[in-house]
């Protein structure tokens, strides 16, 4: 396996169920009406994508020939009524001297011009059981000398890998370093130095109702990045993916597209705060409007430091407790234990069918999903603490983790 740390090994990353439908993660267009009960990734659908969206532009210029030709009928009538001509020019104003103009007077105007040298457009050549494809995202310089984050499903199955650098008009090549689909987060490098890396901020400091900014390449549309602004809307949130589930999100109703796929969310001081991943999607009796989610940079700052020992030849290990679960049903918050699993780590910490776990750690637990990205991301040999409830009555446990066997998985 090559090593990642051709870099400075001391380096960082500086840092002060509705019903929903996956974006197909192979195509340069949105993708078709959504099946029901799936969370979308947000990378850049195939060529049947592609069809469909010239399909669209064929629409868009039927609409625009009958709008001449109505524009035309329009002239004529006029004309039969001499009265009705007018004639004039537009009001414009004085020539500018582009000099004078400054790049952004906004502050969102600002936060892009401050982020954008570090964010990239990678485009992977990728190959599954569908056949060969090509799948398009952004990336995150994380430092100077070519190391970069992107979303794991922007390079599944990736053959090849291009990365555009901005204001740059030919790709480099890059390797996929490791890659963790469960955590939808993969490292990529590049054979350049001298980049801008991006700042990522302490998470703690993310707030609801804060001022944010997504940045990314949106539909692999021609040009830089595209920008869009809102609010972070929810914090903590869990989704399930086709990969498995993802905790601690950032909830957003900035725009996020096909393509914006490991771009970055960054707040008003242009530090990023997450790493866009996926968007809900409404189905025939589902809506969802602007909604989108973002790897907050607490998860990133973990995995990445696991994907850097991937990389370096350390096999992943996941944490295993030994327990079913399922949700409540009466509408309350937890994740209820099915079954026990024998002399597993549950089973000495004396967790009992029927419990219904409230935290571990001191992270709340929402519901099953939550549960299982918690425990999956702990180590084996952890001793985590496990709060639930039980007769109505709190009760605090403690289990110690092992390996989970991964070998069917």
């Amino acid at each position: 396996m090559s090593i990642w740390n051709d870099s400075n090994p001391n380096e960082t990353i500086p840092t002060i169920e509705p019903r929903w439908t996956p974006i197909t993660a192979q195509s340069p267009l949105p993708p078709p009406p959504p099946a029901p009960s799936e969370w979308t990734n947000v990378s850049t659908p195939t060529a049947r994508g592609r069809r469909r969206g010239l399909s669209v532009v064929g629409l868009a210029l039927v609409s625009a020939v009958s709008a001449l030709i109505g524009a035309a009928v329009g002239v004529v009538a006029t004309r039969e009524d001499d009265e009705m001509i007018t004639t004039g020019t537009l009001v414009t104003v004085e020539p500018t001297d582009v000099e004078e103009v400054g790049e952004a007077t906004t502050q969102i105007g600002k936060i892009a011009v401050a982020v954008a040298p570090s964010v990239v457009t990678l485009t992977a050549t990728t190959e599954s059981q569908m056949g060969e494809g090509e799948s398009v995202g952004t990336g995150v310089i994380i430092n100077s000398n070519g190391e970069l984050l992107t979303n794991a499903h922007v390079v599944e199955g990736a053959k090849t890998v291009q990365v555009r650098l901005m204001n740059e008009t030919e790709p480099v090549e890059g390797v996929v370093l490791a890659s963790d689909p469960q955590n939808d987060l993969a490292l990529v490098k590049i054979n350049v130095t001298g980049l801008t890396a991006a700042v990522f901020a302490d998470s703690r400091t993310v707030r609801l109702g804060d001022p944010v900014v997504a940045i990314g390449y949106a539909l692999n549309l021609e040009g830089g990045p595209s920008v869009t602004s809102g609010i972070v809307s929810a914090i903590g949130r869990t989704i399930t993916t086709d990969s498995g589930a993802l905790d601690r999100l950032i909830q957003t109703d900035a725009a996020i597209s096909s393509g914006n796929s490991g771009g970055p969310l960054v707040n008003d001081k242009a530090q990023v705060i997450g790493i866009n991943t996926a968007v809900a999607r409404g189905d025939m009796g589902t809506a969802a409007n602007n909604i989108g989610f973002a790897i907050s940079t607490e998860e990133v700052l973990r995995v990445v430091e696991t994907l850097r020992d991937q990389a370096n030849g350390v096999e992943r290990k996941q944490g295993f407790l030994g327990v079913g679960l399922t949700d409540r049903t009466d509408g309350g918050q937890g994740a209820v234990i099915a079954n026990v699993e024998g002399d597993s780590p549950a089973a000495k910490a004396g967790i009992e069918e029927g419990d219904v776990v409230l935290a571990i750690d001191k992270v709340p637990i929402t519901g099953r999903t939550g549960m299982i990205a918690v425990v999956r991301d702990a180590q084996p040999g952890d001793t985590i603490t496990i709060v639930v409830e039980r007769g109505g009555k709190t009760v605090t446990l403690r289990a110690t983790l092992v390996e989970r066997d991964t070998s069917n998985d």
